[in-house]
């Protein structure tokens, strides 16, 4: 596994089918004939008076950072096999439900806590010093921030690495407003990190748009009573179910998504 500094096409990309929707895949006829087929679902288009945003694999390509903490923190404890697969089935997950599931299939002696600490020490490491910023999701704040829509950030990492990482990216000043999943009762798919962002903005969760790359994300969005737009991290996870109630779905990931369009649906243009 390489050492250097991880980018959005560094050397911890996964291979095969598993590898994310956007920014990570082979080029060539393949691919421009998966772009040809992605669609876009637009539901409802009232307007949203606030936006909550994902971090990890929704602002930040970060989930090689994660699966490299993971996988450091797992041979450390005796487990030197833990592959990008195995994974996938964490992404939109908190890290602290995460690492008590890894902990109980691995039969790892050491405490939750040690292991939540020497994941998030790692992950800060890898992340806090190259957090790639989706350029268009960028693009998407920015117009929002412009707008003056209050913004948060509600994610399933600690609240040091969401700071981290978001000062990384030099998306801090426009996203003041931050929960992670370590600061309620239950992380994604329940919706308590979404519930309490739309607490501190103080709009009411119904006015909240939701911007998601995982299921569980998506899930929460739904159970928040929020609308969502998802756009999936890992391809193939654009037909999970969850995703049939986001209000717009980029089927291709980050590949598809367009700001303009995004901006326009979360506002009441036409999406």
């Amino acid at each position: 596994m390489a050492r250097g500094p991880l980018t959005a096409r560094g050397p911890l990309t996964a291979p095969g089918p598993l590898t994310p929707v956007g920014g990570r895949r082979p080029r060539g006829p393949a691919v421009r004939a998966l772009r040809s087929s992605c669609t876009l679902v637009a539901m409802d288009s009232s307007p949203a008076t606030a936006v909550i945003f994902d971090l990890d694999g929704t602002l930040v390509d970060s989930e090689p950072h994660y699966y490299e903490a993971g996988r450091r923190v797992l041979a450390a404890h005796g487990v030197p096999e833990f592959s990008w697969a195995e994974h996938t089935r964490f992404i939109g997950i908190g890290t602290r439900e995460t690492m008590e599931t890894l902990r109980a299939e691995h039969g790892i002696a050491a405490p939750v806590e040690q292991l939540l600490a020497e994941k998030n020490r790692s992950y800060l490491e890898l992340a806090g010093r190259s957090a790639q910023v989706f350029p268009a999701m960028r693009t998407l704040v920015e117009q929002l921030h412009a707008a003056s829509y209050p913004l948060a950030v509600a994610s399933g990492s600690s609240p040091e690495a969401v700071h981290a990482v978001l000062e990384c990216a030099g998306l801090a000043e426009l996203l003041p407003v931050r929960v992670s999943a370590e600061e309620v009762g239950r992380g994604k798919p329940e919706p308590d990190v979404f519930l309490e962002a739309a607490r501190r903005l103080g709009v009411p969760p119904g006015g909240c748009a939701v911007v998601e790359d995982a299921p569980a994300g998506a899930e929460a969005a739904r159970r928040a009573g929020m609308r969502c737009v998802a756009v999936p991290y890992v391809r193939g996870t654009e037909t999970d179910p969850a995703f049939a109630s986001a209000g717009l779905l980029f089927a291709g990931g980050q590949d598809e998504f367009d700001p303009r369009r995004a901006y326009d649906w979360i506002t009441g243009g036409e999406g």
